[in-house]
């Protein structure tokens, strides 16, 4: 079985990352079961995925230590689910922040260095994705998404491979979307084997 959790907030589409996630999977053949978590806003509030891959799966809920993945749109909301990630588990998470609703609420001071800093002291695998360079290259921030998929899938934690992924990006996005979604994928396939990982 496959554990992969995806962290981030509303808006980010995390939600059809797991959905693609799933897609992929289920080209595979295998069982999948999914949920979401969802915080108290639809855009800024937490939105945590929940992805498991394999057979007889009995609940779609990943126990605490037990994913192999973790998937951070932001690093903040990474820093706040990093008790489910095993010992050799792998995170990647993207290094740009969108202060999620309860520190604007608060007034609290966020910095997305502060975040990673702390992961690199507490992950042994991590690879910490240039978010602005990541966006400078998509050119798209709706497709951000789909360019962490591409990230994960090329660092072999899918039980899947990426072409697998390219054809559930095919089966779900309307065809419009298409070629920019593949292009963004790439992209962050690419940028992962670019990426110094810390740990």
């Amino acid at each position: 079985m496959t554990n992969i959790l995806i962290a981030g907030v509303g808006g980010q589409g995390t939600v059809l990352a797991s959905k693609l996630i799933a897609a992929a999977a289920m080209v595979k053949g295998l069982d999948v079961r999914t949920t979401e978590t969802i915080g108290m806003a639809q855009r800024g509030g937490s939105v945590v995925s929940h992805i498991r891959m394999g057979n007889n799966i009995n609940s779609p809920l990943i126990p605490q230590k037990s994913a192999h993945a973790i998937i951070g749109f932001e690093p903040a909301e990474a820093v706040r689910i990093l008790h489910y990630l095993s010992g050799n588990g792998l995170m990647i998470v993207c290094d740009t922040a969108m202060k999620p609703v309860t520190s604007s609420l608060s007034g609290d001071t966020y910095l997305a260095s502060e975040m990673t800093d702390y992961l690199k002291k507490n992950v042994k695998n991590l690879a910490i994705i240039d978010g602005k360079k990541l966006l400078r290259e998509c050119r798209n921030p709706k497709t951000l998404n789909v360019a962490l998929l591409g990230a994960a899938a090329e660092s072999g934690v899918f039980p899947f491979s990426a072409d697998d992924m390219k054809v559930a990006l095919h089966d779900t996005l309307p065809q419009r979307y298409l070629e920019i979604n593949l292009n963004s994928f790439e992209i962050g396939r690419r940028i992962y084997n670019e990426t110094r990982y810390a740990g």
